[in-house]
């Protein structure tokens, strides 16, 4: 073997020793699992005293599509505080039944305005 050779082949033993060999650990993958979503929260809202009468508003015109949710009191801090109405699209096969408070042995009830069928 020449020398020539041999050099070489300590020049590629050394370059293999000092090198080393990098093994790059693979990253863990996101697991994504469904779940089914929390039920909403509700909170019944019951006022000791009986709400002011109908929030005065000006009713706009009618709009195509869409049904006027009238004003209501919303009960906060220890009184009623005016909700001022609002326009919701319509929705078909439904009507929309407004926000109100109802009496109940233990106070009044507030209900929301929701889509009920029919």
């Amino acid at each position: 073997m020449s020398l020539r050779l041999a050099a070489v082949a300590a020049l590629a033993g050394l370059t293999a020793v000092t090198a080393g060999c990098v093994v790059e650990q693979p990253r863990p993958r996101p697991v994504y699992v469904e779940r089914p979503a929390p039920a909403p929260t509700y909170v019944e809202v019951v006022a000791p005293q009986p709400p002011p009468q109908e929030v005065v508003e000006v009713i706009p015109p009618p709009r195509e599509g869409f049904v006027w949710a009238r004003g209501y009191w919303h009960w906060e801090g220890g009184r009623y505080v005016a909700v001022h109405g609002h326009w919701e699209q319509e929705r078909r096969g439904y009507h929309y039944q407004h926000p109100h408070w109802e009496q109940g042995r233990d106070g009044w009830h507030f209900r929301a305005g929701v889509w009920v069928s029919g």
